[in-house]
């Protein structure tokens, strides 16, 4: 995802990967150990590092998808011309290790303390810090009130599907399917607009949080419709996401890593 925080002196450590679950035919769920791990807040990013056979690196940036206190997962979507991508969701197993720094980002960022209520807007992947937000909510007790906008293409392509379908106590969770509804569909099936949105959120006099995150079109969208609708553009927090491209990696062990990283960051 593409992000503007400052990194300040994080460095590089080696997490070993703990499990991986298959969200989606495309999507990809890691759970990393992280013995050195300092903590996270939810809706921040974590980047990771590859380093391929003839020495070129490439960095990604990707959100934390786990809540603060749970171990540190990251869910990634394969992008066919992706260059980190297919090696995260393809290839990499159990027990393999990754180069990662983090966390890093203060905005996108959701704690108790800020309360609500919360509009929580997704598009495809980006329901991925959503769904760190949306549990740490459920691990700290706090009982905002919180609606889920979801925007996927089928349902095939939900992500988190089984976990969206049983919401926690004052959780709505609200889907829309954009190209392929299954038989007795009672969800929306369109693409997320200012109509949509004037169904779906919070009314602006109850000074509502939101947080939005998508593809760029999408979070544009989404942000100048709420703020067509009354809320404060202070209020309506964005973060948005796009492809690189495609490159051939190999398993990285600990005799790999370098003793610097100077490599530049790139978008997801």
């Amino acid at each position: 995802m593409a992000r503007a925080a400052v990194r300040g002196r994080l460095t590089w450590q080696i997490a070993k990967v703990a499990d991986v679950v298959d969200e989606t035919a495309r999507v990809r769920t890691l759970e990393l150990d992280l013995p050195d791990w300092p903590g996270h807040a939810a809706g921040q990013h974590l980047d990771v590092r590859l380093t391929a056979e003839d020495g070129y690196r490439a960095e990604r940036s990707y959100s934390i998808a786990s809540a603060p206190g749970e171990p540190v997962a990251i869910t990634v979507e394969r992008l066919d011309d992706g260059e980190v991508s297919p090696y995260l969701t393809e290839e990499l197993r159990g027990g393999d290790a990754l180069e990662l720094r983090g966390p890093v980002g203060g905005y996108f960022v959701w704690d108790e303390a800020d309360g609500g209520p919360l509009l929580l807007v997704a598009g495809g992947s980006g329901i991925v810090p959503l769904r760190a937000m949306l549990r740490h909510r459920q691990r700290s007790g706090n009982d905002v009130t919180v609606r889920l906008l979801y925007s996927s293409r089928s349902l095939d392509d939900v992500i988190y599907r089984s976990e969206l379908a049983e919401p926690a106590a004052g959780v709505e969770v609200v889907q829309t399917l954009t190209r392929e509804q299954p038989d007795g569909w009672t969800g929306y099936a369109r693409r997320v607009d200012a109509a949509l949105l004037g169904e779906v959120a919070w009314p602006a006099e109850q000074e509502p949080l939101a947080f939005v995150c998508g593809p760029t079109s999408f979070v544009e969208t989404v942000a100048s419709g709420l703020v067509a609708l009354g809320y404060p553009p202070a209020r309506v927090k964005t973060e948005r996401f796009g492809a690189t491209g495609g490159r051939c990696w190999t398993h990285l062990t600990e005799m790999q890593l370098p003793a610097c990283c100077t490599t530049s960051s790139e978008t997801r």
